[in-house]
């Protein structure tokens, strides 16, 4: 099961990651900016704020608002799970997407289809610990 609050950006130019940090068990290494600075998220994901929407509400068990606020819950490991998230567009380009919760592995992935990925890279900010981090490594923070 995986675990977590995120912020979900299309990844930003120039980003690499950098020396790995500690977190939740895991040596983690975050994305940053050649000169060592946290990116600033000016990048927008390869699907709009519709087609990313229309793509959620076909995923099963899961309710989607017109505002874009989804949730979508089930039963694995014996355990009741639940993921909420939230769609932010600006200029009728998606710009982040929130998710708060958890769920297993194969449902984040759907949700992440729904964002053009595995062919379009994701940046996931841990707005709590104030770091930002590639997929995998993301995958390694949410599962410990």
């Amino acid at each position: 099961m995986l675990n977590f609050p995120a912020h979900i950006y299309a990844v930003p130019a120039g980003v690499a990651p950098s020396a790995p940090l500690r977190l939740r068990g895991s040596e983690l290494a975050p994305l940053r900016t050649p000169d060592g600075r946290p990116p600033t998220f000016d990048a927008f994901h390869s699907v709009t704020f519709e087609t990313a929407y229309d793509a959620l509400t076909a995923l099963p068990r899961l309710d989607a608002e017109p505002d874009g606020f989804f949730v979508i819950a089930g039963d694995a490991e014996e355990r009741r799970w639940q993921l909420d998230g939230h769609l932010f567009d600006f200029g009728e380009r998606l710009h982040r997407v929130e998710l708060h919760g958890d769920c297993p592995p194969e449902t984040l992935d759907a949700v992440l289809a729904c964002l053009g990925w595995p062919a379009t890279p994701l940046a996931f900010e841990l707005v709590l610990e104030g770091i930002v981090l590639d997929e995998p490594s993301f995958r390694s923070y949410a599962a410990g």
